[in-house]
């Protein structure tokens, strides 16, 4: 049996495909995916041990955000489908169903100031190292 010869991996490739994404909560890191389970510009939704949704954004310069999931509008847990835009050099997703803008780094709704979800400080690390963290 022959094996084809394996591509060798980009470091940023590499990067990606070991590092996880952790969320800061409650004054502890907890990881919510790989890395490699983003796809830069879109989202997913996670879960948080106290079974509260989050959405996870990868933006297509390799930053990480996370928010509340819940589109505090409509009630529907549907942030993590938004749309991912920029106002002003501020990073936004837009709620998928009545496209109310929210600051991905604030949580801060740009459409009502008085509406705010929660924003959480994000981290990736690749085995024990530390790759980058910001917060939120």
């Amino acid at each position: 049996m022959t094996m084809a010869p394996m591509t060798p991996m980009t470091p940023m490739a590499a990067e990606r495909t070991a590092s996880r994404v952790e969320l800061l909560v409650e004054q502890r890191w907890f990881t919510v995916c790989e890395l490699a389970d983003l796809t830069p510009g879109r989202g997913v939704a996670a879960l948080l041990p106290d079974g509260a949704q989050v959405a996870v954004f990868l933006d297509r310069s390799g930053r990480v955000y996370a928010i509340a999931n819940r589109d505090p509008f409509t009630g529907a847990y549907v942030l993590s489908r938004g749309l991912l835009g920029s106002a002003g050099g501020r990073p936004f997703v837009a709620s998928p169903l009545l496209k109310q803008r929210f600051d991905l780094e604030t949580g801060r709704c740009l459409d009502d100031e008085g509406v705010v979800v929660q924003a959480y400080a994000t981290r990736t690390r690749a085995g024990a190292d530390e790759v980058s963290a910001q917060v939120a």
